[in-house]
């Protein structure tokens, strides 16, 4: 029987198989001699054991479409990354540092902005000017008032998302709206830092619908971008892209450099000063890390 693999505890791993349900199956040993170790989001193959009880072996786990380090999962089709548009306000430089991740695992992503209940027009307006040349699609929604969640229910559809964002942004809530079976358990934002505590303790991935499934990540708050060069940066902010070429040297990276079509489209507006100052803030950080 062809699953997925949607849980990995202490050397038990809960496959989905669509029509039969979850199996607990072990890995065989083959796979530690081999070294691979199945991940969530693995497609693997079982041998079933007791059909009564649902358990079995895994027999093959199929070649990854992709992987992802931190969480350890494979296979995602794209990411869902969510921040509230206020209580608490989005955290540009985090929220960035996301797309460059998705963007340099070639990960498509939808971006989220929660709590539009509680949101002013312009926090909204500001939101659509920053990102509206980033590459990827926005979405408004409130998980209170469910606005928008059909929209959001049908880009999941016939694939297997990460959600992903910081804590108290209203993740947990979005995920019991799509898939009440999941139970998440819903974090009380501390009012003190209007910050919320880390609710999601392991990486597992509900099914939603026959065909679509969503992970959640651990809450974070900090993530590093700093699995490639600072020259490649640049690759992974899309509305650079359309002014790379107007640069006056060849392989500027934007930063210093005399005559770059770059910072004369951020003059210009045509690039907005917030994403450009996450991409200086990396760049540094970047360029730092070969120091030590």
């Amino acid at each position: 029987m062809r699953g997925k693999i949607i849980k990995g505890i202490a050397g038990f791993y809960y496959v989905h198989v669509v029509e039969s349900g979850v199996y607990e199956c072990k890995a065989k040993g083959i796979f530690r001699k081999e070294k691979i170790k199945p991940l969530v989001g693995d497609d693997v193959e079982i041998e079933v054991l007791n059909g009564q009880e649902k358990t079995g072996n895994i027999e093959t786990v199929y070649p990854r479409r992709n992987e992802l380090v931190r969480p350890a999962v494979a296979n995602i089709d794209q990411a869902l990354v969510v921040f509230a548009i206020t209580r608490p306000s989005p955290h540009f430089n985090l929220l960035d540092r996301f797309l460059v991740m998705m963007e340099s695992k070639e990960i498509p992503v939808i971006l989220c902005f929660n709590k539009e209940d509680i949101a002013t027009d312009p926090q909204v307006t500001e939101l659509k000017e920053i990102y509206a040349r980033c590459g990827c699609p926005l979405l408004f929604t409130s998980a209170r008032s469910g606005q928008n969640l059909d929209q959001l229910g049908e880009v999941l559809k016939g694939r297997t998302t990460a959600i992903a964002g910081p804590s108290g942004v209203g993740k947990s809530s979005i995920i019991n709206l799509l898939q009440p079976e999941a139970n998440m358990e819903t974090g009380a934002i501390s009012s003190k830092i209007e910050r919320g505590k880390h609710t999601t303790r392991h990486t597992e991935l509900f099914p939603v619908g026959d065909d679509a499934y969503i992970m959640d990540t651990p809450g974070f708050s900090s993530l590093y971008v700093n699995d490639f060069e600072k020259e490649e940066l640049k690759r992974y902010f899309p509305e650079f892209a359309p002014f790379e070429g107007t640069c006056r040297f060849h392989g500027c990276d934007h930063i210093h450099e005399p005559g770059c079509g770059v910072k004369e489209a951020l003059e210009k507006g045509l690039i907005h000063k917030v994403r450009y100052k996450s991409y200086m803030e990396m760049y540094e950080e970047l360029k730092n890390k070969r120091r030590y």
